[in-house]
């Protein structure tokens, strides 16, 4: 299959909105205030909720697809391709009971969207999910739908896109701070410093924002893959098809343990290593932002003039006494905002995303070093959906949610032990401060429920894909190497600086995608594919 008009503008500008969509599985960098997430605990959950007593009225409701909420399309990019995908989509909701142990109790709306196939030989739908956690699927449909159009997916499988409990259009949906105090940078996951009052509030504030502690406690990817099976039951297939990014393939590895017979075909692209615990997989995710901002370095020092010199070698440095003096003193943003060493970094990591995006970075510093903040505040607003008007999509909000359910909470020592090992690793993110020695889960409802290593030896699942990128900045390689191992799967390797694969219009890529979602047709063993 071919990339959407290869050569024009409007199609880089989807392949690099495609990449923005996929957030990073946690907060990622080394600042002030490090990760508030460290290695879970086991919790053992039921594999059969599918087959209890009473479940049958959630497998066997029938959607009611219809007209959609006009976000679908008004939050697309400006590409016609995009927008005529959404605007062809039809949308339904999906009841969920909230609490699987409790089928009697309250229940939940999923919105669920899809672009029927085009062709007549119709195999089902195939579900996709571009991460987070916390990124809405309901408009990351269109996207996969446009990108797949013309080619043997789109023409024998609807599309389909579901907002997880507590994403997007789903409701209730995760709520835990205004616009004015995103824009101040209050804290969410790594970025901001935790207290003992502020992890007590920021229980309360969500509660009162998304539905009460209960809706709070049942936020994981436990649950949230639950409901993808009573989805793929109310869709009537038999079997699940599924494409999931960065954390869409955690939620995919998830369902596979729980739900193996059910399983036909899985595509886990920019894949997450289930064996690592939290601490593990940090430490793997700042080691790999540190080799794409070298990488970057490297692009840097060839242009005609890179702010972090010619000296690859030296960027690290250079680009801390960039960074640093914000710490102290941030800059004023032309709208006012202060723009603060977390702003800036985030910008920077936002442009670390894909290759196509390091311009982007150089302008950004270029600017910074001249006093001037507003390219790299503009590309972290771009990170986490802040529309022209200051509004923003709960995404990482309901991350922060989402990963106090998932993940075991850090002690205050382990916080700081922590903090330190990420600042050496990611030394261009070093704030050159303390690290931060509160969790943000710390007061969090309930215990985690998600358990380290997940996936391991599970029987009776079908051969299925992990696409991995050689220079992903946040899922790195080598996690694509463990999930296929773990799970048996039959590994594609894609050459490439960027996260996920799937959604760049890389043709090898699509025929590889296609042929296995079609036909069960997987590459050859050590099959790699390039830009």
């Amino acid at each position: 299959m071919m990339a959407l008009s290869e050569d024009t503008e409007q199609s880089q500008q989807e392949k690099d909105t495609g990449s923005r969509w996929m957030r990073p599985l946690m907060a990622s960098a080394a600042v002030a205030a490090l990760l508030f997430i460290a290695a879970c605990t086991a919790n053992p959950t039921d594999d059969q909720s599918a087959s209890r007593a009473g479940l049958e009225q959630f497998m066997e409701q029938e959607l009611e697809f219809g007209s959609c909420d006009p976000t679908i399309v008004s939050s697309q990019p400006p590409v016609p391709q995009l927008i005529e995908a959404a605007e062809k989509a039809d949308c339904a909701t999906l009841e969920v009971p909230l609490d699987y142990e409790n089928l009697d109790g309250e229940k939940i709306e999923i919105a669920v969207s899809r672009i029927v196939a085009s062709g007549n030989d119709r195999l089902g739908s195939v579900v996709v999910n571009p991460g987070g956690p916390g990124s809405p699927s309901t408009t990351f449909a269109p996207l996969v739908a446009a990108l797949w159009k013309g080619g043997p997916i789109a023409e024998q499988f609807d599309v389909v896109g579901f907002d997880p409990r507590g994403v997007g259009l789903s409701s209730p949906s995760v709520d835990c701070y205004t616009d004015e105090e995103r824009d101040a940078n209050r804290p969410l996951s790594a970025f901001g410093t935790w207290t003992k009052e502020t992890t007590s509030a920021i229980v309360d504030k969500c509660a009162e924002g998304s539905g009460g502690e209960d809706m709070l406690e049942h936020l994981g990817t436990r649950d949230v893959a639950r409901d993808m099976d009573v989805l793929r039951s109310a869709l009537g297939d038999d079997k699940l098809n599924y494409a999931g990014v960065s954390y869409g393939s955690r939620l995919g590895t998830v369902y596979a343990e729980m739900f193996p017979d059910n399983v036909r075909a899985l595509v886990l692209d920019g894949a997450v290593d289930p064996l690592q615990d939290t601490r593990g997989r940090q430490l793997q995710q700042a080691a790999g932002l540190q080799a794409s901002f070298e990488r970057f370095a490297e692009f840097c020092a060839t242009q005609n003039s890179c702010p972090l010199g010619t000296a690859p070698a030296q960027a690290t440095t250079a680009v801390q006494g960039l960074l640093r003096p914000l710490v102290e003193e941030p800059l004023l943003a032309a709208d006012g905002r202060d723009v603060t060493f977390i702003a800036a970094g985030e910008g920077i990591l936002s442009g670390l995303y894909s290759e196509s995006q390091w311009p982007a970075i150089v302008n950004g510093l270029t600017e910074l070093q001249a006093g001037r903040p507003d390219a790299l505040l503009a590309l972290r607003d771009g990170y986490y959906g802040r529309s022209d008007t200051g509004e923003y999509a709960n995404n990482f909000e309901a991350t922060f949610a989402i990963n106090c359910v998932d993940e075991e909470r850090l002690t205050e020592e382990e916080m700081i032990d922590l903090g330190n090992e990420l600042n050496d690793v990611v030394p261009f993110l070093d704030p050159g401060t303390s690290p931060a020695s509160r969790n943000g889960c710390a007061d969090w409802p309930g215990e985690p429920t998600l358990g380290f290593p997940y996936a391991t030896n599970i029987e009776g699942l079908p051969e299925v894909l992990v696409t991995s990128a050689t220079g992903d900045p946040v899922t790195p390689h080598e996690g694509g190497i463990s999930l296929a191992e773990t799970l048996h799967a039959r590994l594609l390797t894609v050459e490439a600086n960027q996260h996920g694969t799937i959604t760049s219009g890389i043709e090898c890529v699509d025929e590889v995608v296609a042929n296995y979602l079609v036909s069960l047709e997987l590459p050859e063993e050590g099959a790699s594919c390039s830009l």
